[in-house]
């Protein structure tokens, strides 16, 4: 296969699904796939095999997840427009809502069309060190109605509550959250029928407390009679894929720059709106081994650099460069800034073959402008 292209290793994704399986058959919560983290549909008939369905952040995934993927089909979104909620009715069991006013405009279509609503909370109790970004309970976020903004007249229209507010972390950081979001809403539980503990729960992380994550969802299912729901998209492909380039120059400039045929801009912007340092295939921090590269994209964007590594042997043109956990947020994020090619997706199946699943050209460039 020519570079750059994604690599899925179907065995890691089922030893991720068969974890969160695990913590499914022992607690009796549902858990649903986050597809704004994993939206790689093909193997979808593999995740339905492991998981209880999927959750979106507006139509077109809440679409995906309908066409592709059995089970139950969950949508937040920030803010709706009114001309996607009848469609969103119809396809989804839960549609969340961000504020009390979208849930008063829009709750009785959804209820209308026979499917449940619910309520985006923020418990602000924010646990996250260094990820302000992705932290939904920092100072002025949109994200989330807090206590003060909570009107107790929606709950005839609610049948749960939502909240989000990890990132990455384990089970520790969940339960400090959930302390806080019983202290603030747990009067409101009573009469609803299930509580979703959002995503960035790391399950598949080695060494995640896994049996604290136990802990926590019996005690709101045991007591209140809740369901807990879980929407991890990280935990499902941890470490389930690479993105695989190839060297095509390397130049000089206060030491050795390898260019490469992939752009952190344009397929792992992560690595530059975190900032993220994705781990390389014998790869090694600067100066731990003999020779030391600069690994940079090939857009014309100065800060197109992905970072500093050193390996054993040196690099050269045609020499390739693993990238790995690239599976998250790198193909629902990709773009073709400079007109740079797509990377191709494929899988490794559990017979050890490598199946392409899709190529990108011109076409999908051209498509995507006017």
């Amino acid at each position: 296969m020519n570079t750059p292209y994604y690599l899925i290793d179907e065995a890691a994704l089922r030893r991720n699904l068969e974890i969160l399986r695990g913590v499914r058959e022992r607690t009796g919560c549902k858990i649903l796939l986050a597809q704004k983290a994993f939206s790689m549909f093909a193997v979808y008939p593999i995740i339905a095999e492991y998981l209880d369905g999927a959750t979106a952040s507006g139509l077109f995934e809440a679409r995906l997840a309908a066409e592709e993927l059995q089970g139950e089909n969950h949508v937040f979104s920030a803010a709706y427009r009114a001309e996607d909620i009848p469609e969103l009715a119809r396809l989804c069991d839960h549609v969340v809502f961000n504020s009390c006013a979208q849930l008063r405009a829009y709750a009785p279509q959804v209820l209308a069309a026979g499917k449940q609503a619910g309520l985006r909370i923020n418990p602000e109790c924010s646990t996250q060190e260094g990820h302000a970004i992705y932290d939904p309970c920092g100072e002025k976020s949109r994200l989330g109605v807090t206590r003060a903004q909570f009107d107790p007249e929606v709950l005839p229209l609610l049948s749960g509550l939502h909240f989000h507010t990890l990132c990455e972390q384990d089970s520790d950081a969940l339960e400090t959250t959930l302390d806080a979001v019983e202290a603030r809403f747990g009067e409101f539980f009573p009469g609803l029928r299930w509580l979703n503990f959002g995503g960035g729960h790391h399950i598949t992380r080695p060494g995640y407390d896994i049996p604290r994550l136990e802990r926590c969802i019996d005690r709101i299912q045991q007591r209140y009679g809740l369901q807990v729901y879980l929407e991890p998209g990280e935990a499902v492909a941890l470490n389930a894929g690479v993105l695989r380039c190839t060297v095509l120059d390397i130049v000089e400039n206060g030491g050795k720059i390898a260019i490469l045929d992939t752009s952190a801009a344009c397929h792992m912007p992560d690595v530059l709106e975190v900032p993220y340092r994705p781990p390389v295939y014998r790869g090694g921090e600067p100066g731990k081994k003999a020779f030391t590269y600069l690994l940079t994209g090939r857009s014309c964007l100065a800060g197109d650099v992905i970072g500093e590594y050193s390996f054993d042997v040196a690099l050269g043109a045609g020499e390739q460069v693993v990238f790995e956990d690239m599976a998250l947020y790198t193909m629902v994020k990709t773009n073709t800034f400079n007109g740079m090619p797509l990377p191709l997706i494929a899988i490794r199946r559990a017979d050890g073959t490598d199946e392409v699943v899709r190529m990108f050209g011109y076409e999908e460039f051209k498509r995507r402008l006017s």
